[in-house]
């Protein structure tokens, strides 16, 4: 319901390739990390977005979304659905074209807010598993 295949396809494909991973950091158990690399093999620019702001995967990282001094495409959300909203509000208020809610990740009125606003968005869905399935 929250992730039909054409947006899916369409932010993978042609919203642009800087993404910012929203709980991205160096723990390397984390799933954040592992997509992370998926996604730059795939030819996307991954931001880390962490409070420490550490660099992850050889690129820069920014305390917070508002931090980021260039545009961003799509926001990778990594953090639990009760700060997931606060996050995509973030989102939109940057100019990203895309928010993406990972696997578990899920807020229905933040969908909402983000889709009236004219982003795309998918929600419980982790684009490490949809981009090798592009083909």
């Amino acid at each position: 319901m929250y992730a039909d295949e054409k947006t899916i396809r369409r932010i993978l494909t042609s919203t642009g390739d800087t993404w910012a991973v929203v709980g991205l950091s160096n723990n390397t158990s984390r799933a954040a990390y592992g997509v992370a690399a998926v996604l730059q093999r795939f030819g996307k620019r991954v931001v880390p977005v962490h409070p420490k702001a550490e660099s992850v995967h050889g690129e820069q990282g920014y305390a917070s979304l508002a931090d980021i001094p260039f545009p961003v495409d799509v926001v990778d959300v990594f953090v639990n659905s009760e700060q997931a909203g606060a996050v995509a509000d973030d989102a939109v208020a940057i100019g990203a074209k895309a928010v993406w809610f990972q696997l578990g990740v899920i807020d229905e009125q933040a969908y909402d807010r983000t889709r009236d606003a004219g982003l795309a968005m998918v929600m419980d869905r982790c684009p490490a598993i949809e981009i090798p399935l592009l083909g």
